[in-house]
Parts: structure tokens; C-alpha cells; sequence
């Protein structure tokens, strides 16, 4: 392999501190086209995370000291990279822990590496996504344009949600979700159709917490929302200034 094609491969961060789990996950990645590197807890993960750019994590939330979830939380305040939870405890109020907490998704553990890979990958192409196209079966053009938002300004072509000259930090999944809105100003999107067309793991509560907390990034107060509205028993759609 060159060093251009190592280059070009993702680059995944494992941090779990049982030891042999984090070296099995290392080696079946890395023999399926990844770079991957490994840390045994959070503050390992932090050092690392300040000299190298990842593409992915992949963190254990049971660890020692800090937590994945802690991790992940704080993380969120500083970057979007896609986060991966990893958990022995797999009950549906822990999914949604981690989703709120900022994760782009979540495996319970014991899980078969292939549904690993299969999620990773999922979350890569996510990543990678461009503005989607209307609904089926409804009028409205895609709006190609900046979307106004109060104070805040969504720039599809770039993907990109901006508060004057500093850039708002959005997760894999509030992107999708604020891209496919974005499209169609005006339009009604169900939750199934909106966990469909963004891939957002889990049922059509995971829509909801990832609609709460993108409130939380565009509305003055996202307990009486202005932009982007409840319509009851439908979903959700999203009313840009005009």
C-alpha cells in the first residue's frame, strides 16, 4: 500500500479499555480498508484527538474515569466528528442517552463485527451526502439558496450552518436532518420518513431528540420554536424567513 493510499483511507479512533476487544476491533478494520488507532480510555482518546484529525470514533460508554458518554458530550461542544457508541447495556432509554448525549449511533454489545463495519460505513456515506431531493408527491422546489433563520444563516451548498462569521457545530444526523428540512421550506415530513431519508438509527423517538436538540442550535427558544414547528400527528417542518 502507498502512502497516498493510506492517506485516502478513513481513519477510526477505538477507545474501549478492555484490551483485547479494542485490538480484535483494530485488526478487523483495519483489514477492511481502514487506518485505525486505539485508546484504552478518555483521556488517552483527548491526547490523541489533539495531534490527529479522525474521521470516525468508535467509543465504549462503560470506561473508567470519564465515560463515553461524558466523552461525547463534551466533544460536542468542540467538534462534529461521528461518534459510534458502544454499550453493554442496549435498552431503548440508553439509546436514547447517547443520541441525546450527540452520537450519530449506537450498538449494543455482543454484536458481530460485520454490523459494526455495516454501521460505519452507513455513517461515512451520511457524511458524505449532499442536499436531497423534494418529497415525493409534493410541489415545492428545492430551495437551493441560503435559508434564513433568524440569526442564523443554513447554507446548503456547502452545508453549513452560520451565526454571521462563526460557524454552528452540527452533528452527522442534525445536518441530515436540517438538510432534508431545508430542502423543502414549508413541506410536512413524517418521523418514519425523516429516519428513512436522514438513516438516523432507531425508532421515531430518535427523530424527536435529534429535532430537540437542533432547536436548541437555530431557535432564541426552543421550547416555543419559530423556525422549525411540531405539526401535530404529522412531524415536523421547517419555515425559514422569507
Amino acid at each position: 500500500m502507498t502512502e497516498d493510499d493510506t492517506e485516502l483511507q478513513p481513519h477510526i479512533l477505538v477507545v474501549d479499555d478492555d484490551t483485547r476487544l479494542r485490538e480484535l476491533l483494530s485488526k478487523y478494520l483495519s483489514g477492511n480498508g481502514f487506518l485505525v488507532s486505539g485508546a484504552r480510555d478518555a483521556a488517552a482518546a483527548r491526547a490523541m484527538l489533539a495531534s490527529l484529525d479522525f474521521d470516525l470514533l468508535v467509543l465504549d460508554i462503560m470506561m473508567p474515569g470519564e465515560t463515553g458518554l461524558e466523552l461525547t458530550e463534551s466533544l460536542r461542544h468542540e467538534s462534529d466528528v461521528p461518534i459510534l457508541l458502544l454499550t453493554a447495556r442496549g435498552e431503548p432509554d440508553d439509546r436514547i442517552a447517547g443520541l441525546e448525549a450527540g452520537a450519530d449511533d449506537y450498538l449494543a454489545k455482543p454484536f458481530q463485527p460485520r454490523e459494526l463495519l455495516l454501521r460505519i460505513n452507513s455513517i461515512l456515506r451520511r457524511q458524505a451526502v449532499r442536499p436531497a431531493e423534494p418529497a415525493a408527491g409534493t410541489a415545492t422546489a428545492v430551495r437551493l439558496g441560503p435559508v434564513k433563520l433568524g440569526r442564523y444563516l443554513y447554507l446548503p451548498d456547502r452545508d453549513e450552518l452560520r451565526a454571521g462569521e462563526e460557524t454552528v457545530r452540527l452533528t452527522t444526523a442534525e445536518s441530515g436532518l436540517l438538510r432534508i428540512l431545508a430542502a423543502s421550506p414549508g413541506v410536512t415530513f413524517s418521523r418514519e420518513e425523516l429516519t428513512e431519508r436522514c438513516r438516523i438509527a432507531g425508532n421515531a423517538r430518535a427523530i424527536d431528540v435529534q429535532v430537540t436538540r437542533l432547536r436548541r442550535k437555530i431557535e432564541a427558544d426552543p421550547r416555543e420554536p419559530r423556525y422549525l414547528h411540531t405539526v401535530r400527528g404529522e412531524g415536523y417542518v421547517l419555515r425559514p424567513d422569507t
